[in-house]
């Protein structure tokens, strides 16, 4: 059962999915640009290349490790980018980031979710951007936020999955920002930790 999130909610993924998650995939998608033509003529469509990235950190809120498209693999192995998407063409999600939660090194105590827009189009001209959240083993979707908050920003924190009383937990961000990559996200993010 999928569950619609809003900003600011927080959710267990243990109780939400039915039991303890060991893999996760936070997919991320969108569609590219389309312009119409005069008199329905020359319609073009203008790529946007939206990134997806997870910056790992520790208990003292100092990042640990980042996964994006110049590093799609964490040093540990637990997190790994399927590879960048410059379009947002086709269906279902542009770009993903597979989690092993179990594998995740226990000096880590969240992971956060950013996309931003590489190409520097703001969430206002970006058409149905969502991030969804799913339970690798089962394929099966646990929860999804959309990006609906539109507006003059070229980034946002998606979420957070983060470690509390010995379960994972995820907490829907959704807060804009600015930034073409993650690390402008930085000072925003420290106040989510």
């Amino acid at each position: 059962m999928t569950v619609n999130l809003s900003k600011g909610q927080k959710i267990s993924l243990v109780k939400e999915s039915g039991g303890a998650l060991g893999r996760v995939t936070m997919g991320l998608g969108w569609d590219a640009i389309k312009s119409k033509g005069f008199f329905g003529f020359g319609a073009k469509t203008e790529a946007v290349d939206l990134d997806a990235s997870c910056v790992m950190f520790d208990e003292g809120g100092r990042p640990v490790d980042v996964i994006w498209f110049r590093q799609l693999r964490s040093r540990d192995g637990s997190v790994l980018h399927t590879g960048d998407n410059r379009t947002g063409a086709g269906d279902g999600d542009d770009e993903q980031i597979n989690v092993d939660l179990n594998a995740v090194p226990a000096s880590v105590k969240s992971l956060v979710f950013t996309v931003n827009s590489f190409t520097g189009q703001t969430f206002a001209q970006v058409e149905n951007a969502y991030c969804r959240l799913l339970d690798a083993s089962q394929n099966q979707e646990v929860a999804r936020f959309n990006l609906s908050v539109q507006g003059p920003h070229s980034a946002q924190i998606m979420a957070k999955l983060y470690r509390h009383n010995g379960e994972w937990k995820m907490h829907a961000i959704g807060e804009n920002g600015k930034g073409r990559t993650f690390d402008e996200l930085l000072p925003q993010i420290g106040a989510h930790l």
